[in-house]
């Protein structure tokens, strides 16, 4: 993970990345947690974006597979996927979270012709859910093949690694939480105390906090 700790850097010195012990925050889905991350504040950071771009751009020309198309995930990673395909010379297409109401009731927006190689690009990995439905979606609707989602960071929750392997799949994060907490603890915004009880809520999310 050669950028990681850069990536790590940038979203806690830009705040996009939030750290709370006690209180800790609480997710959409009840999950207590002692993080928050919202890399959507990458983007009003130019250096810091641009970083990230390249980054992403250079750990998919680093996959076993050169791909035909590169798709973004509704709404986060659009902007990331779209900056990715300009930046290599690829069609762009992005996927929504669910089919629209009208039309042609479709998920994917854009060109996609089947039978296509398609790299996913997310902007962060919690349980991994909406990336696997945007695999599928990409899969059924798009008749595309996807092996591979390159993010910028990952929660490193076990959920997103059963995911991963369920739908034979692979995640390539930039960065990841245990970096993250590391760098943390170097900055001084968190104690080696703080350290240890942020590192479980990563093995067992459901219960960290209760």
């Amino acid at each position: 993970m050669p950028h990681g700790r850069r990536i790590a850097e940038l979203l806690i010195n830009i705040g996009a990345v939030r750290l709370s012990i006690d209180p800790p925050f609480t997710w959409v889905s009840g999950i207590k947690s002692p993080i928050y991350c919202d890399n959507r504040m990458l983007y009003s950071h130019p250096e810091a974006r641009d970083f990230v771009v390249q980054a992403l751009v250079e750990r998919v020309k680093s996959l076993h597979v050169e791909p035909d198309v590169i798709a973004g995930t509704a709404t986060a990673a659009i902007g990331w996927a779209a900056l990715v395909a300009d930046r290599m010379g690829l069609p762009f297409v992005y996927v929504r979270s669910k089919a629209k109401d009208h039309g042609t009731q479709k998920r994917i927006e854009g060109d996609l012709l089947p039978g296509k190689d398609v790299v996913l690009i997310e902007d962060l990995i919690s349980t991994g859910g909406s990336s696997i439905a945007s695999v599928e979606a990409l899969r059924e609707e798009g008749q595309a093949t996807v092996s591979d989602i390159v993010a910028i960071f990952t929660y490193e929750l076990p959920a997103s690694s059963e995911k991963a392997q369920q739908f034979a799949v692979r995640f390539h994060p930039l960065s990841d939480f245990t970096t993250l907490l590391n760098v943390a603890v170097e900055q001084g915004r968190l104690t080696r105390e703080d350290l240890t009880t942020a590192a479980n809520f990563a093995r067992d999310p459901q219960r960290w906090g209760v």
